[in-house]
């Protein structure tokens, strides 16, 4: 198996463990707790992650990009990161309160007041992991994580069903963090030390970085300043967890294949025929799944918030709904953006993103002034769709060799197929009475099963054109053949006369 598929499984593994734990710890928590429990942690969450954006310097995408990064570049980007995790501590502290009364709420400047020291904690963690992911040491990438994540999964839900409150999972973030700095110095040798000796080489790619952060954040975070401003904290974490369950299906499911795709492209990015067709390559597989997964979830969204949260949920199932369908436009968006980043088009990233920014701003400011949470999911919809026909010609502008009919192409199959899928459950589905957990596996079965006779036919009819599916082909035929040879060289270790 090549490095990259091999890096592509292992990172599409660490993505699954993430959203399995996350599915499990979000059904454990919603059933303990009530929605204004996570309204309160997402509207603190809001303020932490825009802290974070704004003193954000990209001193890791600086790193990766950097092919001769030396010890010194790491040592001056965790000094960065360790300035930086200060001042963002600094500022929390003294806006907690501005926090608070702007969200109606004030236990959420409380709950500020210890988040805040998770930005100290996350920043002395070990630089040196960094390396993992540079040199497309997946297996090691993916052991942190997973270390990371699994702790901190098991001590939040054994807070919530202690404490029964929203202050498990505040307690179960800081602890996570203290084991991650844990987990970063031992498995990883290098010991980082304050220095700034290369600031300005790190700063030169971090300075427009962080511009595209900050715009990426307002792109992302914003829809929920309004909602946090204009709903109650009850409808605030129903919106909030449909953002999170919507997103499991298509962008979070497909980011590994992301963390693959941007080491990968660098190294070819001077070839610009390989690196075009490896472009089309993520794109076409990001279609193959984002498109399917995303309608699939519209289709089950009553059965999935019903069976998996309960009934106290059911507010937010057309929040589910409408942000299922922007999981699709984000799906297809996240390859483009990592293809500008590594031709070094960092500019043009913050400009496409503030322009983003601006326009859904403008509009949820002026022209649906009084819009409540699902009118402000509609407006992200249009206002994505919108992003993504700009993220598009910037993609043809900058690689000359790269055609229009091209990138349609990877659309088409899994548009049709995704279509018929959704029609046939549509109409199956209203005619049959269940419970809401056999209703789910119906609808999945029926979904998956005819998705796949359709796109299997339609590639066939289409003459087996090079793409997502022979991709996907090709890595099974890959991995059944390393297990048959794995088994047989196993066989025969034991058939072996022992001495």
């Amino acid at each position: 198996m090549t490095s990259a598929s091999r890096g592509a499984f292992l990172t599409i593994a660490m993505r699954w463990v993430d959203r399995l734990l996350g599915v499990i710890s979000t059904i454990v928590l919603a059933r303990l707790l009530v929605p204004a429990d996570l309204g309160i942690v997402a509207a603190a969450a809001i303020v932490i992650a825009l802290v974070d954006v704004f003193l954000d310097l990209g001193v890791v995408v600086a790193l990766v990009r950097n092919p001769n990064a030396q010890p010194s570049d790491f040592s001056t980007a965790w000094t960065i990161r360790v300035v930086q995790g200060c001042l963002a501590t600094v500022v929390v502290l003294l806006t907690a309160e501005w926090a608070a009364a702007y969200f109606h709420e004030p236990r959420v400047a409380a709950v500020l007041r210890v988040l805040a020291f998770t930005f100290v904690i996350g920043a002395v963690e070990n630089i040196g992991v960094v390396s993992f992911q540079k040199e497309m040491r997946f297996d090691k990438d993916f052991q942190f994580f997973f270390y990371k994540r699994a702790f901190g999964f098991v001590v939040t839900l054994l807070l919530a069903v202690e404490m029964r409150s929203y202050w498990a999972l505040v307690v179960g973030t800081v602890v996570s963090k203290l084991f991650g700095v844990v987990v970063s110095y031992r498995m990883h040798d290098f010991r980082p030390k304050f220095t700034v000796e290369k600031f300005k080489d790190v700063f030169g790619i971090s300075q427009w970085v962080l511009a595209w952060n900050v715009a990426l954040y307002l792109e992302k975070k914003l829809h929920q300043f309004f909602v946090g401003g204009r709903e109650s904290t009850s409808v605030m974490g129903a919106y909030s967890l449909a953002d999170d369950i919507a997103a499991m299906p298509t962008t979070e499911l497909l980011m590994p294949m992301n963390r693959v795709l941007f080491p990968a492209l660098v190294k070819v990015s001077h070839e610009r025929t390989e690196f075009k067709r490896l472009y089309l390559l993520a794109q076409s597989i990001h279609a193959l799944i984002g498109i399917p997964a995303g309608i699939g979830l519209v289709l089950v969204a009553p059965e999935v918030v019903t069976w998996l949260l309960g009934e106290k949920w059911l507010i937010a199932i057309p929040f589910v709904q409408v942000l299922a369908l922007l999981g699709i436009v984000n799906a297809i968006v996240s390859s483009q953006l990592y293809v500008l980043l590594t031709l070094g088009n960092v500019r043009l990233l913050a400009l496409l993103s503030t322009s983003q920014v601006v326009l859904f701003g403008g509009l949820a400011v002026f022209l649906i002034p009084g819009a409540g949470a699902l009118e402000i999911s509609w407006l992200r919809l249009l206002v994505s769709l919108a992003g993504s026909a700009l993220y598009a010609l910037a993609i043809l502008r900058h690689l000359d060799n790269l055609r229009l009919s091209e990138v349609l192409n990877a659309f088409v199959r899994p548009i049709v197929a995704g279509a018929i899928m959704a029609v046939c459950v549509w109409q199956f589905g209203a005619m049959i009475a269940a419970s809401s957990f056999l209703m789910l596996l119906f609808k999945v079965a029926l979904g998956v099963v005819i998705y796949l006779l359709v796109i299997a036919a339609l590639w066939l009819v289409s003459g087996r054109p090079a793409g997502a599916e022979t991709y996907v082909m090709g890595t099974i035929r890959a991995l059944l053949s390393t297990r048959i040879s794995s088994g047989k060289g196993d066989a025969d270790k034991r058939a072996e006369p022992k001495p």
